[in-house]
């Protein structure tokens, strides 16, 4: 995402979004964070149509997704801090969700070498489905005519 775009959904101007960037540099690396070749810019002028009156008379800055989330924590917006604090949950929230898997699936396997051969069918069904997305039926021997 360009700084620009950013600074208007963190609620802070487009300078200060940038010097607050160049303060905190060591956060920021290549992967986080790069500025587009005049190249670039002169591309994307000609691609949308966008007239350099009025436009920033600096390559602007382009922040990858990890460089989105960064910026939540070194911007002092209300909005920043509400964006870092929902950043933090999220990745909490999905860390228990792939922790919960890993416990169904370690479960299913054990329930799997206790039973006999007919419902260990049933297992591979239930780890089939469980680890793997949108599969199509007829693979598994289940007939979606019926």
């Amino acid at each position: 995402m360009f700084d620009k775009d950013l600074a208007e959904i963190y609620g802070v101007s487009t300078g200060s979004l940038n010097l607050s960037v160049q303060r905190n540099k060591e956060r920021f690396p290549e992967d986080f964070t790069f500025k587009l070749s005049e190249e670039e810019h002169r591309n994307l002028i000609l691609q949308f149509e966008i007239s350099r009156w009025g436009g920033s008379r600096h390559l602007p800055n382009v922040f990858t997704e990890q460089g989105v989330a960064m910026l939540s924590s070194v911007l002092k917006s209300k909005r920043a801090v509400q964006m870092n604090i929902q950043i933090i949950r999220t990745f909490t929230k999905l860390r228990e969700i792939l922790s919960e898997n890993k416990k169904l699936a370690e479960k299913i396997e054990e329930m799997e070498k206790k039973y006999d051969l007919k419902i260990s069918q049933i297992f591979k069904v239930l780890k089939y489905l469980t680890t793997e997305e949108e599969k199509p039926k007829e693979k598994m021997g289940f007939n979606t005519a019926s």
